[in-house]
């Protein structure tokens, strides 16, 4: 995990390729963005998906493409791959140095707004503090799934995403609370069909039902989870897949809260799906079943 006092002695401006040495030096993976803040296209084999491996261990990597990766997955510390010929020609026309939270075992809340901030003052534990733009990143020591649009102007990047580096800004780095936690969690369970009364089925003999050990239904959504960040094509059509699977198993004997039904929206949206996506696979799920 990265030490705030390392962050701190990394370099605040230009130029691009000694900042990026400097960061990896210091822990934090990292990669170049175009002057858009977009990542380059490095590897045309993984272009536009969520490549790098096992993403639920939370590192960039091991990829099988050829190196270095597309996005996030791209982000390193190894000083030979971040002055590779490849990644030396396009530090020279890089805009910026980005780096990925997850990777180093940071969690960035994104505050795009005035009004964002605000929130952030009366409800999060003081932390190390970077200005942007249009606002500020907050930066705490722990890994959770990144999404966008957790609540307005509030956007959450740390595994599979990527930040800017904007230098090492103000404060001291505080533990991830569970406040920023429960954001995805609250966002999605918005986001979730109403679901109708399903009622509890009787067993023979009247026992509980088997779905009621935590251990067992805990494993399941984990087992979930798993599939669907491991993904690497065809996200969509493995979210509805896993959707399906879940609300078989555990749909009709009301085991299913909000939170498990959350970690699987955020497992979807750390893939690149959209609450709106999440929500109809959920749906299309349960009509498929009848449910």
């Amino acid at each position: 995990m990265t030490h705030p006092a390392d962050i701190r002695r990394a370099p605040s401006s230009p130029p691009v390729l000694e900042t990026a040495l400097a960061l990896g030096a210091a822990g934090l993976p990292v990669l170049p963005l175009r002057k858009g803040k977009v990542p380059f296209a490095n590897c045309p084999a993984c272009l536009y998906t969520s490549c790098g491996g096992r993403p639920h261990m939370k590192t960039p990597g091991p990829c099988t493409c050829p190196k270095p990766c597309h996005g996030w997955a791209a982000a390193t510390t190894d000083p030979t791959v971040i002055q590779s010929g490849t990644w030396r020609r396009t530090w020279g026309q890089a805009g910026a140095v980005a780096y990925h939270p997850g990777g180093a075992g940071l969690t960035v809340v994104d505050l795009d707004n005035a009004d964002a901030i605000t929130w952030a003052r009366e409800n999060l534990p003081a932390t190390q503090t970077v200005a942007t733009t249009r606002g500020e990143h907050w930066i705490y020591l722990g890994t959770m799934p990144s999404a966008n649009g957790v609540r307005p102007g509030v956007d959450i990047k740390s595994t599979m995403s990527y930040a800017r580096w904007l230098g090492p800004g103000t404060g001291t780095m505080a533990k991830l609370p569970d406040v920023v936690r429960a954001l995805i969690v609250k966002e999605f369970a918005k986001a979730r069909p109403t679901p109708q009364t399903i009622g509890m089925p009787k067993l023979a003999g009247g026992g509980e039902c088997p779905h009621r050990a935590p251990a067992y239904l805990n494993r399941g959504i984990a087992m979930a989870e798993q599939r669907i960040t491991e993904a690497s094509s065809a996200v969509h059509a493995t979210v509805y897949r896993t959707f399906l699977a879940v609300l078989s198993a555990h749909g009709r004997c009301g085991c299913l809260t909000d939170t498990h039904v959350g970690r699987l929206f955020a497992a979807a949206q750390a893939k690149g799906e959209t609450a709106r996506h999440c929500t109809d696979a959920w749906t299309n799920a349960r009509t498929k079943l009848g449910m």
